[in-house]
């Protein structure tokens, strides 16, 4: 697929920002069971038109059980959906404005190319005519022209996967569901395959629904991410507000790398936070109404914020002395562990970037070292 500028477009997407926006999709208080596992729990959720959402999560978290609801495959315990202003109770899965794509592809493998994508067009109802245009339309849209008469067994991996993504377009749904679509690539192939997905989905302009448990796709992917813990929202927002401001723990830990330092609250001065911790005392400028000396409270810190230095840094600064305990290079960075001085001995990541060729770095293993950051690198956690 021929790659776009997607700047334009995504830089000014933000209709959830309008009070004025109307919702396309509506979750209302949505809860499922499964005998005593609450999978969903009174959940509601908004996606606006042309949207591309991520539910993101553990297993068993219930991003998919909710993704089936909508679909249509799994009926409510209680709660409504709401789908372009109409209640989907009781309407069944192939009378639902959606269509998914499953993780497996679920091509039929008897059945060619023309016949998988023509599938569920047939069961509409449409003229001869009318499928083998829409057919030819999917094939081109995914640049697979000249594959339809070629079985699943005769495709490669991403030529499946533009199969089963021709499939679930055909019919051309008011929202797609994406269930793990990229899970079965190799790690290349899927990276590529991402930003195809992405140009498409601008130039069609529809909305997507996709699940996944892997952040680094949901955030190169999604306009807004919904991180789901234990049947619940834990946070929805755009994805660099997922990153740099968790709205808790759970969101903190689970998206991306992250260092948590325990500690208590020593000051609040306006914005400057001091917070004792075994770490020393850290300093944090993030507002923190209602925060007082004396609570409990965190400071997470990403790995790439931090520097490491052969000498104490001059200046009252965050910083903490420790020693090298491990290092692994990773390609574009390498990642260092340091173990801090004291009796806890924490040890906190330190991404590196990997700037030129030279495949020595300044540092060893057990070496000393000082690490530092800025006061507006930290978030700060509650409790």
């Amino acid at each position: 697929m021929a790659r776009k500028s997607l700047g334009n477009i995504r830089r000014s997407f933000a209709p959830w920002a309008d009070p004025a926006a109307t919702p396309l999709v509506r979750f209302d208080g949505v809860t499922k069971r499964f005998g005593d596992i609450t999978a969903v729990s009174d959940l509601s959720l908004t996606l606006y038109p042309g949207e591309f959402h991520a539910l993101l999560g553990p297993s068993g978290c219930g991003k998919t059980t909710l993704m089936r609801m909508l679909a249509g495959f799994e009926p409510l315990d209680s709660g409504r959906i709401l789908l372009d202003g109409q209640d989907l109770a009781g309407i069944p899965p192939h009378l639902r404005p959606t269509n998914m794509m499953f993780q497996s592809y679920a091509l039929f493998p008897h059945m060619s190319v023309f016949d998988n994508i023509a599938f569920g067009l047939r069961q509409q109802g449409l003229p001869r005519e009318a499928i083998a245009a829409r057919v030819a339309e999917m094939l081109a849209l995914v640049k697979l022209e000249g594959f339809a008469g070629r079985r699943p067994d005769q495709l490669s991996g991403g030529q499946k996967q533009r199969v089963a993504l021709a499939r679930a377009l055909a019919r051309r749904p008011k929202v797609l569901l994406l269930d793990e679509p990229l899970g079965a690539l190799d790690r290349k192939l899927r990276e590529e395959t991402q930003y195809e997905l992405m140009d498409l989905q601008a130039e069609l302009g529809l909305t997507f629904l996709m699940v996944t448990h892997d952040q680094d796709e949901a955030m190169a992917m999604a306009d807004r991410i919904s991180v789901m813990e234990r049947g619940r929202i834990a946070q929805v927002g755009a994805p660099e507000e997922i990153y740099e401001m968790p709205a808790n723990r759970y969101v903190a830990e689970f998206v991306g790398d992250i260092n948590v330092f325990e500690g208590v609250v020593a000051s609040v001065d306006g914005e400057i936070v001091r917070l004792d911790s075994a770490a020393g005392l850290l300093i944090l400028d993030d507002p923190a109404p209602g925060l007082a000396p004396g609570q409990k409270a965190s400071l997470a810190l990403r790995p790439e914020k931090i520097d490491i230095l052969t000498a104490e840094p001059d200046g009252p600064g965050n910083k903490a002395a420790g020693e090298i305990w491990d290092i692994g290079y990773l390609g574009d960075f390498t990642m260092v562990q340091v173990k801090l001085d004291g009796e806890a001995g924490q040890l906190v990541k330190v991404a590196l970037p990997n700037r030129s060729r030279k495949t020595e770095t300044p540092i060893a293993w057990d070496d000393r070292v000082w690490l530092s950051w800025d006061v507006e690198a930290g978030i700060l956690l509650r409790g």
